[in-house]
């Protein structure tokens, strides 16, 4: 079987995105990623938590089904688009989760974008943009999500929930799970009063700590 390793973690991810606190039931969810030119993605017609590896279809980065006894996920138009944006540019991109959480739709469908109120903000890349709406599986979306994307490890689009990259699978579902408590403490942040968010010049000195280790770069 073509990518069966690649296969088995997809199915993994996807159960593992399937058990999430707050996750959409059944299919609202997609998990894919990148081998050379050959990409592994969920399937279309069957549950995040039921998939099994001969289910994924296995697509070559000019959109051809090269095997898998099911068809693509609808989103597979988005996740094919960032996958080819990724090997076009050299990034160390290889896996793409999308999912629907209640905190991520939640917030995608009242802001533009979700401003950094923690520092961990700044891994993903800073400030969150929301995509305009569109339906999902089109090619509106996924050039929307491109764009969203740029410079960034995460995006938020609208009334759809969220989408995060990674350098493999495992990186790829801790920042969609950031992602997502990003989202959830805004919105508790919110019922508060007004967040307060932190600055570009803030998050550029965040940027410059984490390239030190525990001793950062004033110990001594």
């Amino acid at each position: 079987m073509l990518l069966e390793p690649e296969r088995r973690d997809v199915c993994l991810t996807a159960r593992s995105v399937a058990a999430s606190a707050g996750a959409a039931p059944g299919e609202t969810g997609t998990v894919s990623v990148r081998r050379g030119d050959l990409v592994v993605l969920t399937p279309s017609g069957v549950a995040l938590d039921q998939l099994q590896p001969a289910d994924c279809p296995v697509m070559s980065l000019d959109d051809r089904v090269l095997e898998g006894r099911r068809e693509p996920a609808a989103e597979a138009t988005l996740h094919m688009a960032v996958h080819r944006q990724a090997a076009d540019h050299d990034r160390d991109a290889t896996a793409v989760i999308g999912a629907a959480t209640v905190d991520t739709v939640a917030v995608s469908s009242v802001l533009d974008e979700l401003p950094p109120v923690h520092h961990r903000a700044a891994s993903l890349g800073g400030a969150i943009a929301v995509t305009p709406y569109t339906t999902y599986g089109t090619g509106d979306i996924a050039d929307h999500a491109v764009k969203a994307l740029k410079g960034r490890d995460a995006a938020l689009l609208a009334d759809h929930g969220g989408v995060a990259l990674g350098r493999d699978l495992a990186h790829a579902l801790e920042n969609l799970r950031l992602l997502d408590w990003l989202c959830a403490t805004y919105l508790r942040a919110a019922q508060i009063g007004r967040p307060r968010v932190l600055t570009e010049d803030e998050l550029a000195e965040i940027r410059h700590r984490d390239t030190y280790g525990w001793a950062g770069p004033d110990l001594f």
